[in-house]
């Protein structure tokens, strides 16, 4: 096949048969097949879509000669070559079902590895109703909830792809290929913008636990990570809910941003830590018909829900940005903790709820709150009881209208939430240089999208976890300073997001094949 780019199509003659005429004037030769490759829109002047096509012809170097635009389809898929020769004492354990642990199960159990997978929350399943009950109730299970259970805090999210890193070595396609093959959405291979939603994400997660358990992994829930045993800077086994010992030399901690109980064991237990900055704010709602007109003007009812991506630097050079924009979607409670109170934001995969969000933060660093290593995890913790004291248990929000003018709103004309909100006043939620950030930004952001500073925009708080404020460092093998232990994923400092986790656990599956042999 050869391989076409930058076809430009109007988005109101994206018909199969109109792609098929575009790329034969292109080519001047008949089209026998074709594959989308990439799929983006390009909204500046007139819509339309950008495409690249693997496209099959009668005469490949016929075309190949006569255009050199375009090139012979090159190959792109992931390898993953085993030359370990080490010996395993014992099955490999990965402690959290998150995107990382389940790309490192599902690996691993593909190559002979046989792993155990576990999880200090419920399975999918039971993890849902235990979430719908927190919303609905207000009564919070530490253990299993938005922030941990099968599937990590991505589960309650918009199942965003979404990455700007580099893929040469195709670990990107790879996660996409799993995922796929898993139940997702076949566009997520080619859009701009690919996402699962979080409806089609929970199914997707369970076809990936049947598949790793078909594969020769394990899954243990409700299974809590609680000491380590340590002999000469050696893994020898794990302590798990403060009573069982399993015996193991390998341990890979996919444990997620707000494993903040795992994160003070870890360090009781001597392994190399850092803190890393992070950023603080709100998450703002608006109708998602004014982002659509906005954005895509006399289209804004034929494209779907509209998700933008914002940045800006202070007079101070704060960096301000928009962050898990959820078109369609609700702002949820996202807490983890008694008596403290975090949000975040969820989709569904057909982004129908009318309404968008999004983060709106700020970035911070230890000159905001010192230097130590858990100074960053307090200052999250002293935001959250902020904001759950303020907002009494619900979810604290406020008109941007009546922000700006540092009042309590008399009204909230529309919100979707998931979990209760009280009108409060964000000012005395937010550190005021977090408060003046925001809305030295906000007049910005509406030069790109002219709706954002609308009377009836809704700020609600607080956007604690962005990600995680520490890194467990790690050396050139994966491995961290106790010899065993393999930090990965967004927990660990490494990555920020579904698709990112998943690489991170592929990479370190690398290192991990290029020392042991598997079991079979």
């Amino acid at each position: 096949m050869i391989r076409i780019n930058n076809i430009k199509i109007s988005i109101l003659e994206d018909t199969k048969e109109n792609i098929i005429n575009k790329i034969e004037k292109e080519i001047k030769e008949k089209v026998l097949d074709y594959k989308i490759v990439k799929k983006s829109l390009d909204a500046r002047k007139e819509i339309k879509y950008v495409y690249t096509f693997d496209v099959k012809v009668l005469n490949e170097e016929k075309v190949l000669k006569r255009n050199k635009n375009i090139i012979k389809t090159p190959k792109e898929e992931y390898v993953l070559n085993i030359t370990g020769k080490d010996e395993l004492k014992s099955r490999p354990i990965i402690v959290g079902t998150g995107p990382s642990g389940l790309f490192l199960g599902y690996m691993l159990s593909m190559y002979g590895y046989n792993p155990i997978l576990i999880e200090r929350g419920e399975k999918i399943e039971d993890r849902v109703k235990t979430v719908s009950s927190f919303w609905e109730n207000s009564i919070l299970n530490e253990e299993s909830n938005v922030q941990f259970g099968e599937g990590g805090a991505g589960t309650f999210s918009d199942g965003k792809l979404n990455t700007l890193v580099k893929d040469k070595y195709f670990r990107m396609k790879k996660v996409f290929e799993i995922f796929t093959l898993c139940g997702a959405p076949e566009e997520i291979m080619y859009d701009y913008k690919p996402h699962i939603g979080t409806d089609k994400l929970r199914e997707v997660v369970i076809n990936m636990r049947n598949r790793i358990i078909s594969m020769g992994g394990e899954f243990r829930y409700s299974t809590k990570l609680t000491d380590l045993i340590i002999k000469d800077n050696k893994l020898e086994g794990i302590i798990v809910n403060n009573n069982e010992e399993i015996k193991t030399n390998i341990l890979f901690l996919g444990i997620g941003h707000s494993a903040r109980d795992t994160y003070e064991m870890l360090r009781k237990r001597g392994l190399y830590m850092k803190s890393k900055p992070f950023a603080v704010g709100v998450r703002i709602i608006h109708k998602q018909e004014d982002i659509n007109k906005s954005l895509y003007r006399e289209y804004y009812d034929k494209l779907g829900s509209a998700s933008y991506k914002l940045t800006y630097n202070t007079k101070d050079n704060r960096g301000v940005y928009s962050f898990c924009m959820c078109p369609g979607g609700y702002v949820v409670n996202a807490s983890s903790e008694k008596n403290r109170l975090a949000i975040n934001g969820m989709s569904n995969y057909k982004r129908d709820s009318g309404y968008a969000n999004s983060a709106i933060v700020v970035t911070v660093n230890s000159k905001d709150y010192g230097e130590e290593l858990f100074d960053g995890v307090r200052f999250q913790r002293a935001l959250e009881e902020k904001a759950y004291k303020l907002g009494k248990g619900n979810i604290p929000c406020q008109r941007y209208i009546d922000f700006k003018n540092n009042v309590i709103s008399n009204k909230i004309d529309h919100i979707e939430t998931k979990g209760n909100y009280s009108r409060c006043n964000l000012n005395d939620l937010l550190p005021e240089y977090v408060s003046e950030s925001i809305k030295e930004a906000m007049p910005f952001f509406k030069k790109q999208i002219s709706c954002f500073e609308n009377d009836d925009a809704v700020l609600l708080g607080i956007e604690s976890r962005t990600s995680s404020p520490i890194t467990i460092l790690r050396d050139e093998f994966g491995e961290s300073n106790i010899k065993g232990i393999y930090p990965v994923g967004e927990g660990a400092g490494y990555s920020g997001g579904i698709t990112t986790s998943g690489m991170d656990a592929i990479k370190q599956v690398e290192k991990f094949v290029n020392r042991f042999k598997p079991f079979n």
